[in-house]
């Protein structure tokens, strides 16, 4: 006879065995609308994030293909506020989920301003849908390692040596790329434009051209029934009442530790509307919200003068200039997609202590 703790040994190995024979759940199902941006051999399984801030975030399969890219994964290693955690020690988020959060708060955005909205061509709400989610998930694609701190060091726009660039009116090839020049480089000039294009239906550019409404693209790539709708996908993505504004406001006041950031997030995206000026569409606010878009200009600029312009986090910013003005031990930002993925904050702070 079997001792008790024999027994339960017996029994929970033989659950153990049942257990590994068992047919697991079967995993969420890319729903039907999505399946048209997938490859047949391509899997088939979409998953979720969790994010402190927003909940159970839904990834598509395709958009796995390009996070798993080393060029996004990059951002796990890339601070969301640089040095601030000097001043604010929870302030150690990453561009990595906050890209995740912009991408969910600007599908919220896209779902609410267009649920009773009629499209001549019904695929088109799916398609500018896609378009919306990836230009929020992949905006920051380019940020140099400790994201605003390190910027200034940056090659020129002419150094990036994407003709696009040249073309915009407001652009001189002499002056320092932001990290948006380099995000445009990866979805342009990269083997992350082949990930996109692979996995997607539409070229690179109709992404691009949301990120950058001066940049020249086809303008075929946002027009329904004879109306242009990239104004309002592209003011989605960056404006005054963009995703990226709403999600890094309430992120970094959340991880900071403070509240200035704080805004009614629910109800500016249940009050934003597609309005129609000509042939174009615009993005507009309903009035009775007027006073929350207000509230968020002011946690905007409290925020930088709280945490943003914090003294401490200005102070390692000047150190770090100085140190790359004498020559940096040989640091240079480099302009090719491949050789940029290298250059986290990890590889910086260990150039800093040498």
């Amino acid at each position: 006879m079997l001792s008790l703790g024999m027994a339960w040994f017996s029994t929970t190995r033989q659950r153990r065995a049942d257990s590994a024979r068992r047919v697991p759940d079967a995993p969420a199902r890319v729903t039907p609308e999505f399946a048209c941006y997938l490859r047949p051999r391509e899997a088939t399984v979409a998953t979720e994030v969790r994010d402190p801030l927003h909940g159970a975030i839904r990834v598509e399969a395709a958009e796995l293909l390009l996070i798993d890219h080393p060029a996004f994964q990059r951002l796990r290693h890339v601070r969301q506020l640089g040095f601030s955690e000097m001043s604010f020690p929870g302030a150690t988020h990453t561009r990595y989920l906050h890209s995740l959060g912009t991408m969910e708060v600007a599908t919220r955005a896209y779902d609410a301003m267009f649920a009773h909205w009629i499209f001549a061509t019904p695929a088109n709400r799916v398609a500018f849908r896609q378009m919306v989610r990836l230009a929020a998930l992949l905006h920051d694609l380019g940020h140099t390692p400790l994201s605003h701190a390190a910027e200034f060091a940056m090659p020129t726009v002419d150094g990036l040596e994407l003709p696009a660039l040249l073309d915009r009116p407001s652009t001189r090839p002499d002056q320092v790329a932001t990290h948006e020049d380099m995000t445009l480089k990866f979805l342009l000039a990269s083997s992350f434009r082949r990930a996109l294009e692979e996995a997607f239906p539409f070229p690179a550019e109709a992404v691009a051209g949301l990120i950058d409404r001066e940049l020249q693209v086809d303008p075929t790539l946002f027009v329904d029934g004879g109306q242009d709708y990239r104004p309002v996908l592209s003011q989605l993505v960056s404006s005054e009442l963009d995703a990226d504004r709403m999600d890094y406001l309430a992120r970094d006041s959340y991880f900071s530790g403070v509240k200035y950031g704080n805004v009614d997030l629910a109800w500016l995206l249940r009050s934003m509307r597609p309005h129609a000026e000509g042939d174009r569409i615009h993005l507009a606010l309903d009035g009775r919200a007027l006073y929350t878009l207000e509230h968020l200009l002011l946690a905007r600029y409290h925020m930088f003068l709280m945490v943003y312009f914090h003294y401490r986090s200005v102070a390692y910013e000047q150190l770090l200039r100085e140190f790359l003005a004498e020559g940096g031990d040989g640091y240079a930002i480099p302009v090719d997609p491949d050789r940029y993925v290298e250059f986290d904050d990890a590889h910086l702070l260990g150039v800093l202590r040498r």
